[in-house]
């Protein structure tokens, strides 16, 4: 109960992982749910953790946490509480951690450089990458596709909200880049926001993507 928008299958479509809200702190935790029997492992022991990758083999979750005043990206072998690593650590908003197929690179979005923009980096943490660069334009999530190749993503207008914010009932962007950072472009302008593309939603084929679009009623 009390889930929020953050849901990633595991590559054998036999798990589920989530972040909810459900225990006594009311903070997020992770957890990760069996499909077909319903079964509910939680994976995270400390909170608040907001889950955003499983890597290719199944074996770990990226995910952005909040220790100490500070969000960063982290990283977590399932079945092993102990094992949180703490892969960012610049200033301000770290978030949005997912794994590429290759279980090369980590794609995140990070506020680190006063605007919101994307970023990516090694498995391990290292060789962290700017990926935009935009002066009038928050970006979230760059979700990179099964092949390697493409990136979407959400943007929010400069003004419309502080840089650390994800907010619902705003117009935005929805954007393509290819996975080096050329190439970039608008696809879309909708109004939505958080809950919009929160995690990724690519098909197996890297050919389409997933989104939600809503009004305000």
């Amino acid at each position: 109960t009390r889930m929020n928008n953050d849901h990633v299958l595991s590559s054998d479509d036999k798990y589920i992982s989530v972040s909810d809200e459900s225990d006594s702190t009311g903070k997020s935790r992770i957890s990760r749910i069996n499909i077909e029997t319903g079964e509910v492992m939680a994976i995270t022991p400390l909170v608040p953790s907001y889950l955003h990758g499983w890597s290719p083999d199944d074996r770990f979750i990226s995910y952005c946490a909040e220790r100490n005043g500070e969000y960063d990206v982290y990283e977590m072998e399932i079945g092993k509480p102990d094992s949180e690593v703490r892969l960012t650590t610049a200033p301000g908003l770290n978030d949005g951690p997912e794994y590429d197929s290759c279980d090369e690179y980590i794609y995140f979005n990070s506020v680190r450089t006063g605007l919101m923009q994307a970023w990516r980096m090694k498995r391990d943490g290292s060789e962290q990458t700017q990926l935009t660069f935009d002066s009038n334009l928050n970006t979230w999530f760059p979700h990179i596709s099964p092949d390697r190749t493409k990136i979407v993503m959400v943007s929010y207008y400069k003004g419309d909200l502080w840089p650390g914010d994800h907010v619902p009932n705003k117009n935005v962007e929805i954007r393509y880049m290819n996975a080096d950072g050329t190439g970039l472009k608008t696809l879309m302008k909708i109004f939505g926001g958080q809950g919009t593309i929160n995690v990724n939603s690519w098909s197996p084929d890297s050919k389409k993507f997933a989104f939600v679009s809503y009004e305000r009623m």
